[in-house]
């Protein structure tokens, strides 16, 4: 599902982002990057999603390689990728509905399927009552559920979450990783989640890469933060 052979990221600054990252992650596999801040894990998600192009190397998603993709074709495959940001990024001024809405009318989704999908996504995050609401008026816990929500309108087979339990307290972010892995398991849906918060990579023993100034330096298939 996602491959990267060999990939470095340099920025304009010449810093590295990423040096030298092979890796590969099956479809359906629930998978932590984590690492101090700075260290190269929301390089790797750009890099994943294009908005971050490689000095070196080859980056696959669904065997495509990204550097081959015309404008168009990109824009395709990044629609089989959803993203959850840590600071949430709604649009303030409109309402839950209307953010959600609003990014199913830019794909042409017709409208008379519009707000049955909104009540969809809703259910399926847990925030069932916040549709007339604006983001002001939810918890952080509501706003990332919604962002989940947002990730997922084109029913995407991989989702990116870039440290989705950044700004939340420890009971929220057990919360939201919970969300995430039920999608996982009840939709098969691949699961790239950077982190750095400890406490919910070790309870939730799953696969691991640990990223060191722009280096995989481990992967393991079952662990924690450290272990």
């Amino acid at each position: 599902m996602i491959e990267l052979e060999h990939v470095t990221v340099v920025y304009d600054n010449g810093v590295y982002g990423l040096r030298d990252v092979s890796l590969t992650i099956e479809p359906g596999e629930f998978v932590f990057v984590v690492g101090p801040t700075g260290e190269g894990k929301t390089t790797l998600l750009r890099t994943i999603y294009r908005e971050v192009v490689p000095r070196e190397g080859v980056v696959r998603v669904a065997g495509r390689d990204l550097a081959r993709l015309r404008p168009t074709q990109l824009t395709v495959l990044r629609r089989r990728m959803g993203v959850v940001f840590q600071d949430f990024r709604l649009l303030r001024d409109r309402t839950v509905g209307e953010n959600l809405g609003f990014a199913l009318f830019a794909t042409a989704a017709p409208a008379r399927q519009i707000p049955r999908r909104i009540a969809e996504l809703l259910a399926l995050v847990g925030v069932t009552g916040v549709r007339d609401r604006f983001p002001a008026q939810l918890s952080a816990g509501e706003q990332q559920r919604v962002c989940i929500a947002r990730s997922l309108i084109h029913n995407p087979p991989i989702v990116l979450a870039d440290e989705p339990t950044g700004n939340l307290d420890p009971e929220t972010s057990w919360d939201i990783i919970q969300v995430l892995q039920a999608i996982n398991a009840e939709r098969e849906t691949t699961m790239v989640v950077a982190s750095h918060d400890a406490a919910v990579v070790d309870r939730c023993q799953r696969r691991v890469f640990r990223l060191e100034r722009g280096t995989v330096v481990r992967d393991v298939p079952v662990g924690g933060y450290r272990a």
